[in-house]
């Protein structure tokens, strides 16, 4: 299930009109991609299910490369990725989604003027009923 919810995830995130301007949306780092980009560094499952069915709590980090002088040059998109991630339509394919809980973010400036802000939420996924 986890990599069902990778998946529309990254799906949902590309789809967004707000986040035109990355170069690439991806499930990993992007090898050969100038930031901006936004990729899954990192995710996680536990069980998460009900007597009748199956779930994961899903934990996902969220990595944003750019480039910027400024701390707060980012600010714009990190909020656009955090409105689009609460937005996620509950009803997916294969799952449904309960819920989706923002944790923790971390920034830091790298060398040569690039950024990189860790973004990590905690989702609750349910598969879909067979009845």
């Amino acid at each position: 299930m986890e990599n069902l919810f990778r998946q529309a995830l990254i799906d949902w995130l590309s789809s967004s009109s707000g986040l035109s301007r990355l170069n690439a949306i991806e499930e990993e780092s992007p090898l050969s991609v100038s930031p901006p980009w936004l990729g899954i560094a990192a995710s996680a499952s536990t069980d998460w299910s009900t007597k009748d069915r199956t779930g994961r709590e899903i934990r996902i980090a969220l990595e944003l490369s750019s480039r910027g002088d400024t701390p707060s040059s980012d600010a714009d998109i990190v909020e656009v990725i955090e409105q689009r991630i609460l937005a996620m339509p509950a009803s997916q394919t294969g799952f449904e989604l309960v819920s989706a809980h923002f944790l923790r973010a971390r920034a830091e400036r790298r060398t040569n003027n690039l950024r990189s802000i860790l973004i990590e939420y905690r989702f609750r996924i349910l598969a879909n009923s067979t009845e």
